[in-house]
């Protein structure tokens, strides 16, 4: 007699089906998750019950394919369903058998039932038109079937089943437009779907292969052997002493893909309020699809070796998106499909215990390894710059130890502890930007600071000035950007001797504006130079370096640095500069514009009328 499922019938099956779960293939791990937790039911009977003499090692899961009758079929030796259990546990939506058994197996701490709603059987019928149950209990003599198509009821009778435990048949549905189901009627399939979410269930997950073999006569001929298909135990549950660096590396390049070795593992195991297992690799290159938004930062995340999520976002913040690994613990409160994470504070524990592991192997990286660290850094440098960029400075405490730059005296990268160790009396930390060390170091403003003994950072990533705006100083010690208009390194009497002698050259200065003053707010004198004649500063927050990076952007939005055109004083054209003014204005016009082109080459800007220009440059030669 068939009867109606007690919970609101159809409508909220199809919730079910459709809503709950947004990955059809997620229905082969929720059954061998249940058949795990029947086989673990039976296992703990058989601690305190002496009657029950099975050995671990007969434990198993066993998968079959029948393509003819399409379908697929899951059975496990474990602890089964009466007549009662079918009826409570699969005609009751949401009645989990799991989680009444660990409710009263609670004293044992050891316990681990994977089973936490009850929901997860439903999942079967968006890949099944119908679902058969075959269950024997221990300790029983009569087996029962359960039998259901998923919108009208389900029906229990009596059966023929002989061994203790339970088998689940799917009569897999028929291919749509839309959706293909032979997918789960194809061996390989389902031998990856087993891999990627239950490879690490603890007991053997089995399916019968077809091998070829000889016979007495040596003929060949085909026999079936079963063959385990997961690994059964997880790397990351084994203890360090058993394990080589070799067996990382070859789990990291199986488990991820990588045909490099990883640069750092870190192990770890954490008891407490919150218990979890880590396994952590920092890569030593980006992947191809790294600055794509089709990458998908996160670890995978496991509950006693059941995949949950393939990629957990929530446990890494995305200046440390490059780590790649897991985290295995059972203390999460997932909601009831198991494929998302409700809002938990111990997932934001872990979270923030990962960022603060990472962060200190890094730190050792760079103290004891410093090659690699390096290598490290070339690879995954400008992740830790968005960190203090998108964190607003928040993060800058925790990660300006981590930085390199390219350095002026050293030419190589330093940090920013090794630059103030060096520093004298200075209260400064000096630096430029620009495309490569090789094209700063041939920038005007540079000579003159190294002439003086200063070190120079070098900036040559896109975000390296937009960091510095979020971090303004570094253990007391304010940056200075020596292309600023400010740079302050003249002796007092300098600076009243330059100060007269730009407001002496005003109106020559108007003058030499006037055919660019939309590209520039103003022309002066300057000491910052030694043997170069004319190079471009800026006045503001917006560099001609941001300037540049802000208006390559796929954006409407486009910034214009206030420029400032600096000759050298002590050069011979300020002189002739000087000359013109007095005998030949237009000829000065010139001159000025010739200098302006000259120093946007310098900076590696392009001229916007270089015709112009250089029938100007050919008529000052000819005279």
């Amino acid at each position: 007699m068939k009867k109606e499922f007690k919970a609101e019938s159809k409508k909220l099956l199809d919730l079910m089906i459709n809503s709950i779960y947004t990955n059809k293939e997620i229905f082969l791990r929720e059954l061998i998750s249940n058949s795990s937790d029947a086989i673990d039911k039976l296992y703990y009977k058989s601690l305190t019950d002496k009657n029950i003499d099975i050995p671990r090692e007969e434990f198993k899961i066993k998968i079959a394919i029948d393509k003819k009758k399409r379908t697929l079929t899951i059975t496990d030796n474990g602890i089964g369903m009466t007549k009662e259990e079918l009826e409570e546990n699969l005609g009751t939506i949401a009645k989990s058998g799991s989680s009444l058994f660990k409710e009263k197996m609670n004293e044992e701490k050891d316990i681990s039932i994977i089973g936490q709603f009850g929901v997860g059987f439903y999942s079967a019928f968006m890949v099944a038109k119908e679902v058969v149950v075959q269950s024997k209990a221990y300790d029983e003599e009569i087996s029962y079937e359960w039998k259901s198509n998923g919108s009208d009821g389900y029906q229990i009778t009596k059966t023929t089943k002989e061994e203790v435990g339970t088998t689940i048949i799917l009569a897999i549905k028929d291919n749509t437009e839309t959706e293909n189901y032979d997918e789960y009627l194809n061996d390989f399939r389902i031998k990856s779907i087993i891999k990627k979410y239950s490879d690490y269930i603890t007991y053997p997950i089995v399916m019968d292969e077809e091998q070829t073999e000889k016979d007495e006569d040596g003929k060949e001929c085909t026999k079936q052997t079963e063959t385990t298909i997961n690994s059964m135990i997880p790397i990351w549950k084994k203890s360090k002493s058993e394990l080589e660096d070799k067996d990382y590396q070859q789990f990291y390049h199986d488990k991820f893909f990588d045909y490099e070795d990883s640069l750092k593992t870190t192990h770890l195991s954490v008891e407490g309020k919150c218990s979890y297992t880590t396994l952590l690799y920092i890569p030593s290159h980006a992947p191809y699809d790294f600055y794509t938004k089709d990458y998908e930062k996160g670890l995978e995340l496991y509950s006693n070796g059941v995949m949950i999520m393939e990629n957990c976002k929530e446990l890494l913040p995305d200046y440390l998106s490059f780590v790649k690994g897991l985290v295995d613990t059972s203390d999460l409160s997932l909601n009831i499909s198991r494929e998302m994470l409700q809002q938990d504070k111990n997932l934001t524990l872990i979270a923030n215990n990962i960022e603060k592991k990472i962060r200190k192997e890094l730190q050792n990286m760079l103290e004891e390894d410093r090659e690699t660290y390096e290598k490290f850094y070339k690879a995954f440098g400008m992740q830790l710059k968005f960190g203090i960029y998108n964190s607003y400075g928040s993060k800058k405490d925790e990660l300006q130890d981590l930085l390199l730059f390219y350095s002026s005296t050293e030419k190589k990268l330093v940090t920013l502890k090794e630059y103030k160790e060096r520093m004298n009396d200075s209260d400064k930390i000096y630096y430029v930007s620009g495309e490569t060390t090789d094209k700063i170091d041939l920038l005007p403003q540079v000579e003159k600071i190294k002439d003086k003994g200063y070190e120079i950072l070098y900036f040559t990533d896109y975000i390296d000035e937009f960091v510095i705006q979020m971090m303004p100083e570094y253990d007391g010690k304010k940056f200075v950007n020596i292309s600023k208009e400010n740079l302050d390194l003249d002796t007092e009497d300098e600076k009243k001797k330059l100060e007269e002698e730009n407001k002496s050259y005003e109106e020559m200065f108007k003058l030499m504006t006037e055919d660019i003053s939309e590209n520039i707010s103003s022309i002066r004198f300057t000491h910052r130079l030694k043997k170069h004649p004319v190079c471009l500063t800026t006045k503001g927050n917006i560099t001609l370096e941001m300037e540049k990076v802000i208006n390559a952007m796929p954006t409407d939005e486009k910034v214009k640095a206030e420029v400032v055109m600096e000759i050298n004083s002590d050069h011979e054209i300020s002189k002739k500069l000087k000359e013109l003014y007095e005998k030949d204005k237009d000829t000065l016009k010139k001159y000025a514009k010739v200098l302006y082109a000259q120093a946007r080459l310098i900076e590696g800007l392009t001229i916007e009328n270089p015709t112009e220009i250089s029938n100007i440059v050919c008529e000052i030669l000819s005279k």
